[in-house]
């Protein structure tokens, strides 16, 4: 019997009853109420805005944030289970997750004050309100450091001028977590949708991630509470946490791209007659099929891994690079190489195929470049940076 949903050596059995069960769950959730809209809402470029309420009964938003604050207080390898699930469906659900939870939700319960933390994580994990984080600039990608938004400390609060770009969610966000340069220092922000001079207006005309909403957020002279910055973390630490948290999120999310990918080549060539025969039957589709499994199931051992250091405060972030380039890398050669099974019906919507590969590709560009991921890495080995 062919193999699909592939797990080949057997890493669900090192998953305890609970994470499998939270696998389970999203996976049904996936299957029933994500595939049956998903290229709709691909084709038209729209979020599908009646999984959100669902996203927050399911405990899928802030999965790992305590159970006090809203959160389903789960562990992180759960937490990338939920992400594999999410993007074996579409990378834009995947992402408009994985801002709520990673870079929305986690600096809150981090950084923000006691009151804030109350009042907004709770609303958050429902679905009640949505989230967007602002770090990357017009003119400020993988060098966040030279960021030209500002902050200035006035008697009542703070004044924010600038622009964010290639925001996740922004458009829908009540609430939006800024990064800004106060005195010359990054600093962390919120700001509420409806503060006069803070507008989010959609980016249209996109050929990937079409299901998810892109934003810029516009500031000009937004003035906010003195409450709404993060009071005590200082520099690009900050922002760094979270991105680190979402990155971890992505390595798991590719693999579930990926393995969509393979399942649809497995039970296409299995089926599709070419000479007389299944076109599984010959050598270089097998080949084609077996370099798929054979990535796929190394990005889920190392993926694993990385969780369970995650849980026991051993990771590092260069080990978060190394998972997130090599399993976004993989996803998008394991598509390529499934149009490729799929011939001429692989361009076809009947197929994930495109729209799994279209979106890989921003996936590969943000969070963190395939490039950027590399000379981060390539700094741990050596000691000697290649940013400068």
């Amino acid at each position: 019997m062919p193999i699909t949903n592939p797990d080949y050596y057997d890493v669900n059995a090192l998953l305890s009853e609970e994470e499998r069960l939270v696998g389970e769950t999203v996976r049904s959730f996936v299957d029933e109420e994500i595939l049956p809209i998903i290229e709709e809402h691909y084709q038209a470029g729209t979020f599908p805005m009646e999984i959100v309420k669902r996203c927050g009964e399911l405990g899928i938003f802030g999965a790992t944030i305590p159970e006090e604050y809203g959160g389903g207080g789960m562990n992180s390898v759960t937490y990338g289970i939920i992400n594999r699930e999410l993007e074996r469906g579409d990378s834009g659900i995947r992402s408009a997750v994985s801002v709520q939870s990673s870079l929305v939700m986690y600096p809150i319960w981090q950084y923000a004050n006691e009151d804030l933390k109350r009042e907004w994580l709770p609303k958050l994990a429902s679905g009640e309100a949505i989230g967007c984080f602002g770090l990357t600039e017009p003119d400020f990608g993988s060098n966040p450091g030279g960021m030209i938004t500002t902050a200035e400390e006035t008697d009542s609060g703070y004044v924010l001028n600038g622009a964010k770009m290639w925001i996740t969610n922004g458009t829908l966000a009540d609430i939006a977590v800024v990064w800004a340069k106060l005195d010359g220092v990054v600093r962390g922000f919120m700001v509420e949708k409806g503060t006069p001079g803070f507008s989010a207006p959609v980016m249209k005309n996109k050929h990937s991630l079409r299901a998810s909403v892109t934003s810029e957020l516009v500031f000009q002279d937004c003035e906010i509470p003195k409450t709404h910055i993060f009071p005590e973390i200082k520099g690009l630490r900050g922002p760094f946490s979270c991105l680190n948290q979402a990155r971890f999120g992505i390595s798991w999310g590719a693999i579930g791209a990926a393995m969509a990918c393979y399942d649809s080549s497995v039970e296409y060539s299995t089926s599709r007659i070419q000479f007389d025969d299944p076109i599984a039957r010959f050598q270089l589709v097998q080949n084609k099929l077996v370099w798929m499994l054979n990535e796929i199931t190394k990005a889920q051992l190392l993926s694993y891994h990385l969780g369970r250091m995650k849980d026991a405060g051993t990771w590092r972030p260069q080990q978060v690079s190394m998972a997130k380039r090599n399993n976004v890398w993989m996803a998008l050669e394991c598509a390529r190489t499934a149009r490729d099974i799929h011939g001429a019906n692989g361009i076809l919507s009947e197929y994930p195929i495109m729209r799994h590969m279209a979106n890989l590709e921003s996936v590969k560009t943000y969070e963190g470049t395939h490039d950027i991921h590399t000379l981060i890495i390539g700094n741990d080995i050596t000691d000697i940076p290649a940013f400068t």
